[in-house]
């Protein structure tokens, strides 16, 4: 056995619970003064998050992709601020004439945006056109001025009639796909959220950037024409009214057989009588959620398979796949959005999955919703593996986690990107995702367009937003997790997750749990990888040897903390792999590795799981 001797540079090292020198914003620093944050990571003793109810009745008329709608909404101010206004979402109004976007429409989709027909707050009417308008609107926000504040511990109903046109070609996570498929979100109007940060979250939505909103109820309900299916965030009201009989008992097999069910087929199709005869009203409940989204379809194959989730109290779920019988994959995704959730609730992050379905709707792209994912098909198993397991894990972040995906879309997208890791390698048919990542990120990083993480989403655009979203976040958490080791790693994400769950954590909460959960000061690593401009570039320095010993000098020239793996081939044909976690570069720039044994004929530094932007100086050949 070939033995091998590491040297580890030991200088000072910041203690525990000392100032980090992280860079808090004003913000940040006004909320541990109030006691809404704690610098433990847990919420403060007067943490509080304000709340809604919703009651929404809409029809939609394909023909004319038009969605007519009322809303009734409940919001409750538990904030200690009297609310001298109210801000309303109106996300459609992305398709207005003039609205700011983040990239160019059809112009067959460009509207009018969301035509309001009633807006009342407390029995009081608000317009945006009388001359002493109460209602304003800029981007795709409303915002009513109350002639009477809000107090802290109030409720206020506001009544809001709608309508709007479902895009047909520019189809911004949602959209007609035929003219019998579509899915429709960002489509009710939807409070803001009001939090102790930033007060009233204004950021209008210009499509790149994300959700952030309060967790609410909703019993909402959808008309529409004979024949059309409808999917929708929440649990199905009455599926025995809308259903056709032997298609409604196959639908109640679903809910309960470890087998797949196929609810409708295409020979079911070819029959017809789907639905209920005549115009049928769905109705959905969904409880304590940030957001609901639906679709319908006349032509698309439905099935379902039903699993446990939740080992301890025997919980089942659902998983759906709702798709074009022309789709080449998607008659397997019912199976593997199970598969997905049982890894997501059983190994990482080994958390139950929190709701009783999940709806995978075979549209365009991936966009996730509660309970719903938007997905286009994809040419092989691998690609449905991760499109179908990324979009489902974003049931956890943002949707178990609140996180501001407007300005941290690293909070999610990064999770997301790096929890499915190890499915998506286990089910995937030989995709290495990590390395996907890492080959991506050493294309990109260290460039001049590059920004850390922490630069609020949306000040970002381009590839740089990618990047900081995914790509950069996603190799941080898989790194951190091979320095921790797996086991306090998800001790430390499982606190987070519980003390945040329902709530809306910032990235300081994150960073400080894991520092209080692992008894470490880690600030060292969140400073290099979510802060500052650092890039994966690794090098070998120096290689000496003499009487069968090999001394490496690597050297962390980018700056940023990542993994070192340095395997040294022998002259007798055989090799040896060292490989040090990134808390090497914690207190230094080199790392000293020694191979004893034999002589050393070449020496390589990294593999593909590691970024790097310039491989060049990572062999060095001692042959003579």
């Amino acid at each position: 056995m070939r033995l091998f001797l590491v040297f580890l540079l030991i200088l000072s090292c910041t203690l525990f619970g000392q100032d980090s020198g992280l860079f808090q914003s004003r913000e940040l620093r006004a909320a541990y003064a109030k006691k809404t944050r704690s610098l433990d990571g847990k919420p403060g003793s007067a943490y509080w998050q304000n709340s809604s109810s919703y009651k929404l009745d809409m029809e939609f008329f394909p023909e004319t992709r038009t969605l007519e709608g009322s809303a009734e909404i409940h919001y409750t101010n538990n904030s200690p601020d009297s609310l001298d206004r109210l801000v309303v979402r109106l996300y459609q109004d992305i398709f207005k004439k003039g609205a700011m976007r983040d990239f160019q429409l059809d112009a067959r989709d460009v509207t009018d945006g969301v035509f309001i027909k009633r807006f009342q707050v407390n029995g009081i009417s608000y317009s945006d056109t009388s001359a002493s308008a109460k209602l304003e609107r800029y981007g795709t926000n409303a915002t009513a001025r109350l002639d009477k504040k809000l107090a802290p511990g109030e409720t206020t109903t506001l009544l809001i009639a709608w309508s709007t046109v479902i895009p047909q070609y520019s189809r911004v996570r949602m959209g007609a796909y035929s003219a019998t498929d579509f899915f429709i979100a960002y489509f009710y109007p939807q409070m803001a959220v009001y939090d102790d940060i930033d007060g009233w979250d204004t950021y209008s939505y210009t499509g790149r950037t994300e959700m952030y909103n309060d967790f609410s109820d909703f019993h909402y309900s959808v008309t529409l024409p004979e024949g059309f299916l409808c999917w929708g965030t929440g649990e199905l009201q009455n599926a025995s009214t809308v259903l056709a009989p032997e298609v409604y008992n196959r639908f109640h097999l679903s809910r309960t057989s470890d087998t797949l069910v196929r609810i409708v087929t295409a020979d079911h199709l070819a029959l017809g009588g789907i639905t209920a005869k005549g115009k049928q009203t769905w109705e959905f409940k969904a409880t304590f959620v940030p957001d609901i989204a639906f679709a319908v379809s006349s032509t698309y194959l439905w099935d379902a398979i039903s699993f446990v989730v939740d080992k301890k109290s025997g919980r089942r779920a659902v998983a759906e796949a709702a798709y074009n019988r022309e789709s080449k994959d998607f008659y397997q995704v019912a199976e593997i959005s199970k598969k997905s959730i049982e890894y997501f609730s059983f190994e990482m992050p080994g958390i139950p999955y929190p709701y009783p379905k999940m709806t995978v709707f075979n549209g365009q792209g991936g966009m996730e919703f509660p309970m719903m994912v938007n997905n286009g098909s994809a040419s092989n198993l691998a690609g449905t593996v991760h499109l179908t397991s990324h979009e489902i894990c974003h049931t956890y972040f943002p949707f178990y986690m609140g996180t501001n995906e407007r300005k941290y879309a690293f909070m999610d997208e990064g999770w997301a990107t790096m929890l499915p890791f190890e499915f998506q390698t286990r089910e995937g048919d030989g995709y290495d995702p990590i390395a996907r990542n890492a080959t991506s990120f050493s294309q990109f990083a260290g460039k001049e367009s590059e920004v850390p993480p922490m630069i609020p989403s949306v000040q970002m655009s381009g590839y740089a937003y990618r990047s900081a979203a995914y790509v950069r976040p996603g190799l941080a958490y898989e790194y951190l997790m091979r320095m921790l080791g797996k086991e306090l790693f998800l001790k430390a994400l499982q606190e987070y997750m519980t003390l945040w769950a329902g709530k809306h954590p910032l990235p300081f909460d994150f960073f400080n749990t894991f520092n209080r959960v692992t008894g470490r000061n880690l600030d060292w690593y969140w400073s290099k990888w979510f802060f500052e401009q650092c890039a994966p570039d690794l090098g070998i320095e120096e290689v000496s040897g003499s009487d069968g010993q090999t001394t490496v000098y690597i050297v962390n020239k980018g700056g940023l903390p990542l993994p070192v793996i340095v395997t040294a081939y022998f002259e007798d044909n055989s090799s040896e792999t060292i490989t040090l976690s990134a808390d090497e570069w914690e207190t230094k720039d080199q790392a000293i590795m020694i191979f004893m044994g034999g002589k050393v004929i070449s020496v390589h530094l990294g593999d593909a799981q590691i970024p790097d932007i310039d491989p060049s100086d990572n062999v060095v050949n001692l042959l003579k």
